[in-house]
């Protein structure tokens, strides 16, 4: 049997849960391999999974998305790569049900722009791809055989389909092009360093906080499971033995029904199972079977070494010694996390521009979501959606910025102050009662430009600035909450500027707006394209960030280049007349902020976020270009 060895290895997703292990064996066992790292750092990778390999001269971490052609191939050819592991990939069945179209950008994308960079430089001597048994679909009950290589494929959920797309397109990458590849299919892998969404890791630390472990249906669905370790070594076996063209099953007979491995938790904490375990209701497909035949890999040399009660003892030793590995991991806890209550307008009714939009992307991404029916300044009425929606977040769009304009809150101080202060705190505090995250869209309008911020200079304000901004009430009442929100740590403040969205027949767009004023003034601004970040704050949601965040696209944009885009795309015979900020303010009550938000906090969390001129022409202008 020939044996392959590779020179530069290329292992995508590696700071996430198996390919960390994988990863930091080949560190180990092989110094004379160089590995490359490409993770973009999602919500379920932890740098901190790599430190055994991180003072090692033949490691290397790049921060970035396989879905980026361009990164890729510049790896692939300045890296000199000739092998890859190609692990990247969302892998929780359940978020799969509510964020379909991210499994299939994720996961069948990224998988072709990796396949088309090999062809591309014609350098891979092996492409490694990691898929998944559930490609195969539910086992039957009584089977006594398990799924081999050849069985046919049968995916049942969104996730294992994306997978199963994805094989697709490596199979016909190597019959068409002659790519080396190789595909693995691995039953369910648990130990040290796993995201708690997945069932073990999610019951022991359940149990370390003496909460209920929550079992999807009656708990007889029944899965095979293998400890890291055994899995870190079959693909290293795999690596240097596994043919090209072939498949290879990753698998254990040992079986255990779901109910099982929960009462085996609880016993491992002294617990009763029978008050220490709660039914929930199941997904709405739960496979009950998956079976493998592994014999294939077994006659590499390969096989299981730790037992189930060895390795889910060192598995619990791991997240006792290391509880706050992942953070604030509460919403990943919870049975069902996806289920999201977003007030929108003045009350809980949805009428909101923010919040409305908010709903469409939640059913378009099959989120579970309920607009709340309770005013924001009666705490009773709140406290009444929260206990009846029970949400795992909740998404706050209220607020008052007044009608036509800010100006009507310089005559209107009290209702103001009622909704934007009073009411933003009370639902704080009530998310904070019940352990809820609360995603605060608040605004940037706290600012303006001085003499350490002047405009144009591209020195923006930081999240750790102090409000400068007090011309109009409005802004008074909003850096006012901001500051004592600081003191709940269950809250992400978004500071939202001059909203931007793809309806132009919305009066509450800042271009529809603009382009019905008989003047304008030209000043540069930070502003928000909703239609790019909103879709990140549900994201934000999910990683559950927190803190206070600048909401915007990088950089700036003038009044007037909006508007002669808007001319260019929409009117060409649109016009438009300038005054400065002196005849402006003859006629409006209250001044208006401008100023310069410093986005590189949130670049750095979404590198693919698009700076503001490329938002507005990729979001706004290209989608209503008339012809």
């Amino acid at each position: 049997m020939a044996t392959y060895t590779p020179k530069n290895i290329l292992i995508t997703g590696a700071a996430g849960f198996i390919a960390s292990h994988v990863c930091n064996r080949l560190i180990r066992n092989y110094p004379d391999y160089k590995i490359v790292v490409l993770d973009k750092l999602d919500y379920c990778s932890n740098l901190k999974n790599l430190l055994p390999s991180k003072s090692s001269p033949n490691f290397k971490f790049v921060k970035g998305d396989v879905g980026s052609a361009d990164l890729v191939n510049f790896l692939l050819i300045t890296e000199s790569i000739d092998t890859i592991m190609h692990f990247a990939a969302q892998t929780h069945v359940d978020n799969s049900f509510g964020n379909s179209f991210e499994f299939t950008k994720n996961n069948i994308y990224g998988t072709h722009v990796l396949l088309e960079a090999c062809k591309v430089t014609g350098q891979i001597r092996r492409f490694i791809h990691v898929s998944t048994d559930e490609v195969y679909g539910e086992t039957d009950e009584d089977a006594v055989v398990g799924n081999h290589e050849a069985s046919q494929l049968l995916p049942t959920n969104p996730y294992s389909a994306t997978k199963a797309g994805a094989e697709m397109l490596v199979m016909a990458y190597g019959r068409s092009y002659g790519l080396p590849v190789i595909t693995t299919r691995g039953n369910n892998v648990y130990g040290p360093n796993q995201f708690p969404e997945k069932l073990i890791p999610k019951f022991i630390l359940l149990a370390m906080q003496g909460k209920h472990l929550p079992i999807h249906g009656d708990g007889s669905n029944v899965r095979s499971y293998l400890y890291c370790e055994d899995v870190a070594e079959a693909f290293e076996v795999i690596l240097h033995k596994g043919e090209v063209g072939h498949v290879y099953n990753i698998g254990t007979k040992k079986e255990r029904r779901v109910i099982d491995v929960a009462k085996d938790i609880c016993n491992l904490f002294s617990r009763d199972p029978d008050t220490s375990i709660k039914f929930v209701d199941n997904r709405p497909f739960n496979d009950q079977r998956y079976f493998l035949d592994d014999q294939k890999l077994n006659n590499l040399g390969w096989s299981e070494h730790t037992t189930w009660q060895e390795g889910l003892r060192k598995t619990m030793e791991w997240y006792t010694q290391n509880p706050d590995w992942w953070g604030d991991v509460s919403g990943a806890l919870l049975p069902h996390p996806r289920m999201l209550m977003m007030p929108g307008g003045r009350h809980f009714d949805g009428t909101g521009w923010i919040g409305g939009l908010l709903g469409k992307l939640c059913e378009k991404q099959g989120i579970s979501y309920e607009y709340g029916k309770g005013r924001l300044e009666d705490r009773s009425s709140l406290l009444s959606d929260i206990q009846n929606v029970r949400p795992t977040h909740v998404f706050n769009a209220a607020g008052v910025t007044g009608r036509p304009n800010v100006d009507w809150c310089e005559s209107h101080k009290t209702e103001t102050i009622r909704t934007n202060v009073t009411g933003t705190l009370t639902l704080a505090d009530l998310c904070r009662e019940h352990n809820l995250l609360m995603m605060n869209f608040a605004t940037g309008c706290i600012f303006e430009y001085n003499a350490g911020h002047p405009e144009g200079s591209g020195i923006g304000f930081t999240e750790e600035d102090k409000p400068n901004f007090t011309g109009s009430y409005y802004s008074k009442t909003k850096a006012m909450v901001e500051e004592l929100l600081k003191e709940y740590d269950n809250v992400c403040t978004l500071r939202v500027r001059m909203p931007i969205s793809s309806d132009l027949n919305n009066p509450r767009n800042f271009i529809t707006k603009i382009s019905r004023y008989n003047k304008v003034v030209n000043i540069p601004n930070s502003m928000t394209i909703l239609d790019e970040l909103l879709p990140i704050s549900i994201e934000m949601a999910k990683r559950n960030l927190r803190g206070i965040w600048n909401f915007t696209n990088p950089g700036v944009v003038s009044h007037n280049e909006i508007l002669e885009m808007y001319k260019n795309y929409i009117n060409p015979d649109f016009t438009w007349v300038n005054f400065d900020l002196e005849e402006q303010a003859k006629v409006i009550v209250a001044p208006r902020s401008n100023n310069e938000l410093d986005a590189s906090k949130l670049k750095n969390e979404f590198p693919e976020l698009l700076p503001i001129k490329e938002s507005l022409i990729k979001y706004v202008f290209e989608p209503n270009k008339r012809t």
